[in-house]
């Protein structure tokens, strides 16, 4: 299947897509907006030195669909899941000087500095302790990682392939379907790209290793220690936090994750305070939640490898400074 035109919508194949994805894999600092307003109401930004376009967030958001279309051609998948956030407002010149106030619609621009959204193929799912999970293909896009004052050169994606889970709408990433730092010129590399990731992901290999979470634990003792390292881990000397896993969230959301030890409905301690890792790593993703839409995945993504790093010092006494 070739890419069209880029001025036109290259999502997958109208007949295979059903509802939308449920939005809410991210919610803090961001809003909600459907593919068309994205498409038709906000204006592309340019590079200033050669007046180069962008590649569109609606482009992004087509390319992938189109990948995962031909990838997984016998699937349905629902309609994207968006996110925007930091709107950067401006005015087409007959309004220079107008009232705020005053202004039409049509005197108003508008684009988002962020962009991340989720395509979810239900048909390809398993279960995890209880938990649906189904397979989820999306990206995150952040012109504030663009030089837009320069001329044209390399874009900035990021792009992963992973799990959704029903219960939170946390998303499972692992290392393996996570690309962070994804430079492209075109459209048409993006494309190559995106697929090779697609056709490079193990689903089987994340589905077992997610599913070997819930076989260690932590007691009331392990999780306070790991907690309270956690809130040490910022302050230490650069030369130290070098030598230890690196923590993925943020102290605010390492607090999060405390108080949710407690209280969330679904992952919270057992009654006598034990907790499995299965649990404290949707903690750590429900936690990333709260993360600007440029670290969002970083973070997500960042939280398996440090659960991982967490179960071998238990099942081997592999060395840990948050347990130690």
């Amino acid at each position: 299947m070739e890419l069209i035109n880029v001025q036109n919508s290259i999502l997958p194949d109208e007949a295979k897509i059903v509802e939308t994805s449920d939005d809410r894999f991210i919610l803090a600092n961001t809003q909600a907006v459907s593919y068309a307003d994205l498409k038709h109401r906000c204006i592309i930004p340019v590079f200033a030195k050669d007046n180069e376009s962008t590649i569109s967030h609606s482009e992004f958001i087509d390319t992938i669909g189109q990948a995962a279309d031909k990838f997984f051609a016998s699937e349905k998948i629902l309609h994207p899941a968006i996110r925007i956030s930091h709107p950067i407002k401006g005015r087409i010149p007959q309004a220079m000087g107008k009232p705020a106030e005053a202004l039409t619609e049509q005197e108003k621009t508008i684009y988002y500095e962020r962009c991340a959204f989720m395509y979810e193929v239900p048909g390809i799912s398993t279960e995890v302790e209880g938990n649906k999970l189904s397979l989820s293909i999306g990206g995150v896009r952040a012109l504030n990682h663009e030089n837009l004052y320069g001329k044209k050169t390399e874009e900035h994606f990021k792009v992963f392939i992973g799990f959704k889970n029903h219960v939170c709408i946390n998303l499972c990433i692992s290392t393996d379907g996570f690309l962070d730092d994804l430079r492209v010129m075109s459209v048409q590399e993006l494309f190559n790209r995106v697929f090779q990731l697609l056709t490079r992901f193990d689903a089987e290999r994340q589905i077992n290793h997610l599913k070997t979470l819930s076989e260690y634990t932590l007691t009331e003792h392990q999780f306070a220690q790991l907690i309270g390292r956690a809130r040490l881990y910022n302050y230490l000397p650069q030369k130290q936090k070098k030598e230890i896993e690196k923590l993925p969230l943020s102290d605010t959301q390492i607090s999060i994750v405390a108080k949710d030890y407690y209280q969330d409905k679904s992952f919270c301690r057992s009654e006598d305070g034990n907790i499995d890792m299965w649990k404290v790593y949707n903690l750590f993703t429900s936690s990333a939640k709260s993360s600007y839409i440029d670290t969002f995945l970083d973070r997500n993504a960042g939280s398996l490898m440090f659960i991982s790093h967490l179960i071998n010092h238990l099942k081997s006494s592999t060395q840990s400074w948050y347990l130690s």
